[in-house]
């Protein structure tokens, strides 16, 4: 039986059997990773071949998710290796202190007025602070974390839609998701560790800046729990013609041909 996560999940997810499906049905460029916290350091540094970064230095956690999807590392970190109090409230390793939601930091740089900033700090999603001193980010397919809090997934726009229609090919739901502009790791990341929902996001400045965040990609954070239904869901769509990449039919001619395909004649 896996460890649990933060969702009391202790399901034995087949990790690299999921990985492949979604490499099959939307061909990912970088490999989703997993991010699980810890409530001791300890625990952290039991888990196998875990990295601490140089304490030396002091790293965005963009930066730490970026070198976990692109080099495939798995890295330790607690409250120390982080740059600020922005990038571990986020996460839950810093509270949001009066300091923080002041907006201070932000003022005359993002945002033009005092009051914006403050607005700006209270409307992120952060996970709840207190019960996690650790985390760890590793590649799936690693096995390093048999069970992370959450999935990060990167796609472009057509992968990403793509995506969320396997999400719902069962059990529909309509998403809605949230856009805080920067810090927008608070849409992704932090939105799914505060409410254990899929939460997609337009990555920002820093993520692209600092976490090797391309041009043309978009975010999606959540619970593994999601992900053997959207795989099924891949499949399916797959199967009824609905696959990724998606052809270019054409602007100027009558789209029945290729409906036929996936509906059937009407």
């Amino acid at each position: 039986m896996a460890t649990a996560n933060c969702w009391g999940d202790e399901t034995d997810y087949d990790f690299n059997a999921l990985v492949d499906g979604l490499n099959r049905y939307l061909r990912l460029k970088a490999t989703p990773i997993g991010l699980k916290r810890f409530r001791t350091v300890a625990e952290m540094e039991a888990v196998p071949r875990v990295r601490r970064p140089d304490p030396r230095e002091k790293f965005a956690m963009d930066q730490i998710v970026g070198q976990t999807r692109w080099i495939g590392w798995t890295l330790g970190i607690t409250m120390d290796n982080l740059m600020g109090q922005q990038c571990g409230t986020v996460v839950g390793l810093a509270p949001r202190d009066k300091e923080w939601l002041s907006g201070d930091r932000m003022h005359g740089v993002w945002y033009g007025t005092l009051e914006d900033s403050a607005a700006h700090q209270a409307a992120m999603s952060c996970a709840s602070h207190g019960d996690y001193a650790a985390l760890v980010t590793s590649p799936l397919t690693a096995g390093r974390i048999d069970n992370p809090d959450i999935c990060l997934i990167y796609a472009t726009p057509g992968q990403m839609i793509t995506f969320v229609n396997g999400l719902q090919y069962t059990g529909y739901k309509k998403y809605t998701f949230t856009v805080v502009g920067e810090s927008a790791c608070a849409d992704s990341w932090g939105r799914a560790l505060a409410t254990g929902e899929p939460s997609l996001s337009l990555p920002c400045y820093a993520e692209r800046k600092f976490g090797g965040v391309q041009d043309d990609e978009l975010l999606i954070a959540l619970p593994p729990s999601f992900l053997p239904q959207t795989v099924e869901g891949l499949a399916a769509l797959s199967k009824n013609g609905l696959r990724y990449p998606i052809p270019n039919h054409g602007i100027q001619k009558s789209p029945l041909d290729s409906i036929e395909t996936s509906y059937g004649k009407s």
